[in-house]
């Protein structure tokens, strides 16, 4: 009886006992996995959307997942930032050839004005030191910033130096853009006319003014609007909300935009009404070079019958060179002899035809470099400033890409500047020192001519 009491109350005591402790181990297990429902894996948080009861399979699958993409997603990082710095460094490296490339050739320029006399008896020579001059300060004054600016992709000097950076900017691009233009203008009064009109006109006291209104012209759109604000009236606004755009104050943004009285006035001093006059005045020497060639073909076609007379003297000279050489004459004579016509006829038209080439080029740089800018400087404050970035920073480098080519395109071309630089680079060589006075001693000797309608052309 009491074996069977004791089976009968014991019995239930040790099931209640297991149960209870299975029951407690059980809800502990759930407590624990229910709160695995944020897992942190190296400070990337991922939700596992599990029920109360997770099987093992599915949080080691689950667990391994969130490793495989925890890698990629690390593996994609530093692939960006090692792409972020390959492009770093090959932005760095071109925008550094172009400055060292600018200041070599310019600096180049005006060393050579400064050790050869001959082309400094030249006036018309300024205009190209000028301009080097101009270049060289754009290379050592805007381009650095600007290539910190665009590497680092923030402004570190303040809000009072950007403006200055900013003016300066504006100041030199203009002026150089301008002295290309009084090159222009030089070269049309001295090939298109008389050399009485080109001796009047081009008077030394008219070069340093004209050389004085390069430097002056562009203080009145650069630091006289800019340190007064005068291109931002009206667009403050816009201006504060490009910086907030970039995240950046008024000390490590640089942001300059121009409201459209300022883009337009701007536009027109630093661009567009010096690209017409260079325009009239190219289109006037390319005329004067084909009637010449189309001379050259009558004279070719007139035969080897000689015909004399006398006729009024024109002389006509490139005002980029100062080798005698390249100076040519229709001048007045009695006869001629014949047999010499084809070589000179032949001569005079290679130099026709490099001319209207070097013209041609010389325009193409210049539009090809600053047309893209100043369409943009003016489009844009009629489409509510919606330029990319980037596209502005492009057409401003390709800008500054042409004070770069001025040198090889005003300079290296000029026989005489070409052989003082092989003076100074071949440190004073006196070889290349006795080839460019040889020319200049041979000034007035005439290679041969022919007569047409009693009018002879000598190639001197």
């Amino acid at each position: 009886m009491k074996g069977k009491v004791f089976k009968t109350v014991v019995r239930p005591v040790m099931l209640f006992g297991l149960d209870t402790v299975a029951l407690k181990k059980r809800q502990e297990a759930e407590r624990e996995v229910a709160e695995l429902k944020m897992v942190t894996y190296e400070g990337r948080q991922t939700v596992l959307q599990w029920g109360e009861q997770v099987p093992p399979e599915l949080l080691f699958r689950r667990l391994l997942d969130d490793l495989m993409n925890t890698g990629q997603h690390q593996d994609q990082q530093q692939q960006q930032k090692f792409l972020s710095s390959l492009e770093t460094i090959v932005l760095t490296i071109f925008l550094s050839i172009i400055i060292i490339m600018t200041v070599f050739g310019n600096l180049l320029v005006m060393v050579a004005l400064c050790k050869d006399r001959h082309l400094r008896k030249k006036k018309t020579n300024y205009f190209i030191v000028s301009l080097a001059f101009a270049d060289l300060l754009v290379a050592l004054v805007v381009m650095p910033f600007a290539a910190i600016e665009l590497t680092t992709g923030e402004w570190q000097y303040g809000e009072i130096f950007c403006l200055v950076r900013t003016s300066l900017d504006v100041l030199l691009t203009t002026a150089s853009i301008l002295h290309l233009c009084c090159i222009a203008l030089d070269r049309y009064y001295a090939i298109c006319c008389q050399p009485l009109v080109y001796r009047h006109k081009m008077t030394p006291v008219r070069v340093a003014v004209m050389l004085g209104g390069c430097w002056l012209i562009p203080t009145f759109i650069s630091f006289l609007p800019i340190m007064q604000s005068w291109n931002a009236i009206g667009i403050e606004d816009i201006i504060e909300e490009r910086r907030a755009l970039i995240g950046g104050s008024n000390d490590t943004s640089c942001v300059f935009l121009v409201n459209q009285p300022y883009a337009l006035v701007c536009s027109a001093v630093a661009f567009y009404v010096p690209l017409a006059l260079m325009v009239l005045a190219y289109q006037r020497i390319y005329v004067t070079a084909m009637t010449h060639v189309r001379q050259i073909e009558t004279l070719q076609r007139a035969g080897s019958a000689p015909i004399t007379g006398t006729a009024p003297v024109v002389t006509v000279r490139s005002s980029t060179s100062s080798d005698p050489s390249d100076h040519y004459h229709l001048r007045k004579t009695t006869g001629s002899s014949s047999s010499e016509q084809g070589p000179i006829a032949n001569s005079r038209m290679r130099v026709e035809t490099k001319a209207a080439k070097t013209l041609a080029v010389i325009m193409g740089c210049f539009c090809l470099c600053w047309a893209p800018f100043f369409i943009t400087n003016v489009v844009d404050p009629f489409i509510h400033y919606s330029v990319p970035w980037q596209l502005w920073t492009a057409w401003l480098w390709l800008g500054y890409i042409n004070s770069g080519l001025n040198p090889f395109l005003y300079a290296f071309l000029n026989r005489a500047f070409r052989r003082a630089f092989l003076v100074i680079l071949c440190c004073g060589d006196e070889r290349y020192a006795r080839q460019g006075s040889y020319s200049y001693g041979h000034t007035h000797r005439a290679c041969s001519a022919a007569s047409v309608n009693g009018t002879s052309m000598a190639l001197r």
